[in-house]
Formats: C-alpha cells, structure tokens, sequence
C-alpha cells in the first residue's frame, strides 16, 4: 500500500455502513461487492452488471425522482473517468440530495486491477468536481480523517462530491450479481414507495 492509501475499501465503506440510515445507496463494480457483503438493506440498489459510468447517471435520476430521499452512489475512480460529464450533469440538475463518493484507488479493480492512467499521470477528482460546481466537496485519504470527517462531509448542502483514497484490493477482482435484475428492481421499487 503506497503512502497516500491508508484505507481499506471494506474500512471506508464500513464508516459509512455505520452513518447509514434510510438513504438509497447505490453501488457499481468493486464498491458493489463489498457494500452487500456489509449492509443488506432494501434501499440499496446494486447496479450489477453495470456499465462503467452509469451508476451516478442512475443515482442522479434516482435523486430528482425521490427529492425528498437522500441518494449515494459509489463508483469507483475509473468508472467516474469513463463519464466525467456526468459531474456537470449532476451539478446543473441541482440535485441537492445527491451524494457521489469515489473510491479512489489507482485501477480498474473489477476487471483485473489494471492500473489507471492517473497513476502515471494524477489528476485531482476533487478538483474536478469544485471546477463542476458541486456544492461541496471533501477528500479522505486515511481511516481516521474518514471516521472524524464522515458525518459532518455526508451533510453539507448538496449536491456533495466526496472522494476515499484506498489501497486496491489485491487479488479479489470477482464480482458476483446479487440476484436477477428484473427481481432486483422489483424488490427496490417497492421499497421506494413506502
């Protein structure tokens, strides 16, 4: 684990399993995987198989669909790359209950670890997303500093751009579907609706 990444996706997903209550969580690639390992809820949706890119264009229709629930979606650093206008998409939208939290770390997990051309060549997703016109955005690159910084980050006026910096994974890129979509949207649907 290089210096800066001094997190585990489960710890970082798990502080946020912890703050959670009644948001929907949507989930995309390696974060899918261990969100439904830690947290059953029907409010989660797990959008497996998913194209990269899509789970904050989905989460943002969500958001403006259900203005009276906060959304969350986690993608992964290399899926927000394969869709960066989705950044000016959420923020025109003015989905004040919007949160995007990018997991950080390097590669493209899911499909082998492939490392991303931001490891050679960084750029700042915080930046980015300040430069989009999120109304707030926050960076954890350590356990703690998330753990300190969760909350108050998870509240702020939205719609909010968090990015975790974690260490990848190493070895564990399966990511298994956790159940037929068509049921899966079913059982979401009606959660929504209570």
């Amino acid at each position: 684990m290089d210096g800066n990444r001094h997190m585990t996706l489960v710890g970082a997903l798990q502080v946020l399993a912890d703050l959670r209550r009644d948001q929907v969580v949507v989930t995309t690639m390696s974060a899918a995987r261990e969100w439904q390992r830690l947290v059953d809820h029907p409010l989660d949706f797990h959008y497996v198989p998913s194209t990269m890119g899509g789970g904050l264009a989905l989460a943002l229709g969500i958001a403006l669909a259900q203005p009276q629930r906060d959304v969350i979606v986690l993608s992964g650093d290399g899926s927000l790359l394969m869709n960066l206008g989705s950044l000016v998409t959420a923020t025109a939208s003015k989905g004040h209950n919007l949160t995007v939290i990018v997991v950080d770390n390097g590669v493209y997990e899911t499909t082998g670890g492939q490392k991303l051309v931001t490891t050679s060549c960084p750029i700042d997703l915080a930046g980015m997303a300040l430069a989009a016109r999120f109304a707030s955005v926050a960076e954890f690159d350590n356990l703690d500093a998330w753990k300190e910084g969760a909350a108050a980050a998870l509240t702020q006026p939205g719609p909010r751009f968090i990015v975790l910096k974690v260490a990848p994974a190493s070895g564990d890129y399966t990511l298994d579907a956790p159940g037929p979509m068509a049921d899966r949207i079913k059982a979401f649907r009606a959660a929504l609706e209570k």
